[in-house]
């Protein structure tokens, strides 16, 4: 009789940096690297096809969702970058208002 195990891994997906990410998605990625071998290597193990069969769905189950848990660090990253243009965008758009490029609330009407 042969016992399936499978190995749990659970990464938590917040971070402070960009870095921290970057770090979380390739340790992520060997993770799935080290399920994907053990995938291939179930049929050369000797157990029963039930067995392999059982064990391929649990390894194939936690790849699919170190997958998600990639997918949502990118989102955040991408989240992060837009609000950070979005930030600097509205900086710009402040330091362009002034006497040599009035807006419509500070515009100064000259009459002679």
């Amino acid at each position: 009789m042969t016992t399936i195990s499978a190995t749990s891994s659970s990464v938590s997906t917040a971070s402070t940096s960009d870095s921290g990410s970057s770090s979380q998605i390739a340790q992520l990625t060997k993770q799935i690297a080290k399920l994907t071998e053990q995938v291939k290597n179930l049929s050369s193990s000797g157990g029963s096809t039930e067995d392999v069969q059982q064990q391929q769905e649990l390894l194939q189950q936690q790849i699919e969702l170190l997958q998600q848990q990639i997918a949502q660090i990118e989102q955040q990253q991408a989240q992060k970058a837009l609000q950070q243009q979005q930030q600097q965008q509205a900086a710009a758009e402040t330091k362009k208002e002034g006497v040599n490029k009035p807006s419509d609330t500070n515009a100064i009407d000259i009459y002679v």
